[in-house]
């Protein structure tokens, strides 16, 4: 796989962040309804496994809070 080198902010990082997990929302709960939508398990996979990598190079000690929670441990 070939790999790119890409210079932002920690705004316009945390602006990615953000919309790649809305996009995320949306082809995981609202495309199914759509008639004929196919989920593609790996992507989704790999979608999420990217948005939590970014929201970690954000906020490494927030986005670490979050995902104890999702997991139910108490920080």
């Amino acid at each position: 796989m070939k790999r790119m080198t890409l210079r932002l902010t920690v705004e316009e990082l945390g602006l990615l962040a953000t919309l790649a997990g809305d996009q995320l929302f949306r082809k995981e709960f609202i495309d199914p309804k759509m008639p004929g939508y196919r989920i593609d398990a790996r992507e989704m996979s790999m979608g999420k496994t990217l948005v939590a990598r970014l929201r970690r190079m954000v906020d490494p000690v927030g986005a670490e809070r979050a995902s104890a929670r999702a997991n139910g441990v108490s920080l």
